[in-house]
């Protein structure tokens, strides 16, 4: 896998997350626990995508 389908991979499990987080928030029944696990979850999925994703040098 090359290194711009596997970012492109992780961006759309890190949106996948985000709808996840959104529709948890909007349900009265859903864990405070649950919600931030989706939140971990989703915020190393963004370090790693940041980690991965060449930065421009000025």
């Amino acid at each position: 896998m090359s290194l711009s389908s596997h970012l492109q991979e992780l961006r759309k499990k890190h949106q996948t997350l985000s709808d996840a987080v959104e529709a948890a928030h909007r349900s009265p029944g859903v864990d405070d626990l649950k919600i931030a696990n989706l939140k971990k979850q989703k915020l190393r999925l963004k370090e790693e995508i940041t980690r991965l994703t060449p930065q421009t040098v000025h």
